[in-house]
């Protein structure tokens, strides 16, 4: 190894942005004209001039750190086809080679051999010669795509751990890996023993009470999400983040933004997924897109492969292990990412092109606390058949008024699955999303809030695909709601620490909207069969299960509380117009027996498969390859 690719503290950077375009245009990798293109760029954005000559596709990684290293005075090396010594590595923390962006791949008797993307700094010179005193400090020069790769390899088990484990090291009580406590098995038993009792016993006064305690619940859970929704109604015409405002950004103070894309078994969207991230109306230089591609989806991977993406998309290979969940994927991508803000979209999602300055605004504006805000969610295929009709109107109610309502009252918002921003180093305090939890981002919503942070909503939409399909809509419906029980057994283990920590109001509207949502599916066909049961004998052979009071509530939750359900989708057409769903809105009980059968299959589950993540089926919907200016 050349004594020349040594460095010492007081070497200076050489590189300049000028200087790296000469020397890439007197390497014939550049155009005069490109360089241009490329400088003007970089004097409204004030990004490095390597992110926005390979964001824009002018050259390629390899070709532009072969030139750097010559600047630098360091040979190149490509981790890829060099064996690695992992030993000296794994001295490091893995985070501080990702944030470093350095990696020691070799060390002889005299000499550590140390691949950088970054013109090394004094402080990482002595920091390396106080690990290895009396060696040689010897420099080589390698992608970021490199460093990545070799940081994968290297600490392939820990990240896996970390990915699966990390939130049940920082607090076992907020993750999922425990279905039940000892101390909610105890509960729950006494429960059923006291429930076994007054139904041998008292049977008559058991019966009352249950009909009496399960039509209150009804009542209840109706009642919060009517209230809630005609809050969000209330501010419908107000936009939060104007067209002015996102006119108005300086491209120049625009932060770095992670694009987290968990991908298993797309290779048929894989291209459309590329197109929509293109739309983004975002520079291309600020943008670090990670493609999470599970190790045992080749046929994703070799999709992702010849699509052929752009040099700001950059393959990270999940490990094969338990649990096999989008959240785990997640996590390995936060371990990765450098952005400063981070969103997760889904492999067939089209956010709307303004969607990430709107999320910068809303950090900007938003309180100190403030670590998410969620976009709205609709579906490009809403006139599909009946499911997505009926998907699209709950949708269009959760998102558009449903989730302003808890905005406005300051309430907990569960996540949705896709177009959530967070603050990249506040998630990671957070502890990332629960692998072991199927519902991780309404789990992480309620997390956050628990822990003093507040979760907002922008108005932006992402359009996805809704479920045609009868079975894989309840597949994933079952998925959404088993995840909902287990958010409420999380975070119900300890009520008095909950009630400390959120406050009465918070602990409340947790219950009312993630207790509530399961129980009225759960409790739904109790009371339609009560109602059967009434119209084929009579009121006579029901009159002990309704003294005057449960008669009451139970007339109302018939005749009102699936009337508001259906006002509430009623209402859930206006804001996008769709109003030839109108009449698609008096079928919604039918849509409720859908819900009911997720909820005993998601009950079963949770039983026997806690962890289980029922992967929903994309690319189903002959409304796919649409553009999305037609949607």
């Amino acid at each position: 190894m050349s004594d020349t690719a040594s460095v010492s503290p007081s070497t200076p950077k050489l590189s300049s942005a000028l200087r790296l375009g000469e020397a890439l245009v007197q390497e014939g990798v550049l155009s005069p004209q490109e360089l241009q293109r490329a400088l003007e760029l970089q004097s409204r954005t004030s990004e490095r001039l390597g992110r926005i000559l390979t964001s824009l596709g002018l050259v390629k990684r390899q070709q532009l750190y072969r030139v750097l290293a010559k600047l630098w005075g360091m040979p190149f090396v490509d981790l890829l086809q060099t064996p690695l010594d992992y030993k000296i590595a794994r001295q490091f923390d893995p985070q501080e080679l990702v944030r470093e962006r350095f990696f020691p791949f070799a060390r002889g008797s005299s000499h550590l051999l140390v691949a950088t993307a970054e013109y090394p700094s004094p402080a990482l010179l002595e920091r390396l010669q106080a690990l290895v005193p009396n060696h040689r400090i010897e420099f080589y020069v390698t992608t970021e795509w490199d460093i990545d790769y070799a940081i994968r390899q290297c600490f392939r088990d820990q990240i896996l751990d970390r990915a699966a484990h990390g939130l049940y090291y920082r607090n076992p009580a907020e993750c999922a890996f425990t279905v039940l406590t000892f101390g909610q098995y105890l509960f729950l038993v006494f429960v059923l023993l006291i429930l076994i009792f007054g139904l041998y016993f008292a049977t008559r006064p058991t019966l009352i009470a249950l009909n009496f305690f399960i039509n209150l619940a009804f009542l209840g859970s109706i009642l919060f999400k009517f209230a809630v929704s005609l809050a969000g109604a209330k501010y419908e015409q107000i936009q939060p983040i104007t067209e002015e405002e996102v006119a108005s950004l300086n491209e120049e103070e625009l932060p770095t933004y992670t694009i987290l894309v968990p991908a298993y078994r797309e290779a048929k969207v894989i291209p459309l997924l590329l197109d929509n991230l293109r739309r983004l109306d975002y520079p291309a230089a600020k943008l670090e897109i990670l493609l999470l591609l599970e190790e045992d989806d080749q046929e994703t991977i070799q999709a992702a492969y010849a699509a052929k993406p752009p040099e700001q998309v950059t393959f990270v290979i999940i490990p094969k292990g338990q649990p096999q969940t989008k959240p785990k994927a997640c996590n390995v991508g936060l371990f990765f990412a450098r952005g400063e803000y981070l969103v997760i979209y889904d492999a067939e999602d089209r956010p709307e092109p303004d969607q990430l300055k709107k999320a910068v605004i809303a950090f900007r504006k938003g309180p100190p606390n403030l670590v998410c805000v969620q976009a709205a969610l609709n579906y490009f295929n809403h006139d599909e058949n009946f499911l997505t009709r009926m998907f699209t109107l709950e949708y269009s109610y959760w998102f558009d008024y449903m989730l302003p309502g808890l905005d406005r009252w300051r309430l907990p918002i569960p996540l949705g699955g896709t177009s959530n921003h967070f603050r990249t180093s506040v998630l990671r305090q957070l502890g990332g999303w629960d692998p072991y939890n199927v519902t991780e981002d309404a789990d992480l919503g309620i997390r956050a809030a628990a822990n003093g942070y507040r979760v907002g909503v922008i108005n932006s939409t992402t359009y996805e695909e809704a479920n045609s399909q009868l079975w894989n809509w309840i597949r994933q419906r079952s998925r959404w709601i088993k995840g909902y029980i287990q958010t409420v057994l999380v975070h119900s283990r300890n009520p008095l620490a909950l009630l400390k920590r959120a406050g009465l109001r918070n602990m409340l509207g947790f219950l009312m909207l993630i207790g509530g949502t399961p129980l009225t599916f759960l409790t739904a066909p109790v009371l339609w069969i009560f109602y059967l049961l009434f119209l084929l004998t009579g009121t006579r052979a029901l009159d002990f299960l309704f003294p005057p009071l449960t008669l009451y509530i139970s007339l109302f939750n018939l005749l009102f509380g699936n009337g508001l359900m259906i006002y509430l989708n009623m209402l859930a057409v206006f804001k996008r117009r769709y109003y030839h769903l109108l009449i698609y809105t008096f079928l919604n009980p039918i849509y409720w027996i859908l819900h009911s059968i997720a909820a005993y299959k998601a009950s079963w589950q949770l039983l026997t498969r806690p962890f289980y993540w029922e992967k929903t089926i994309h690319g189903l919907s002959r409304e796919l390859w649409r553009s999305p200016q037609t949607t």
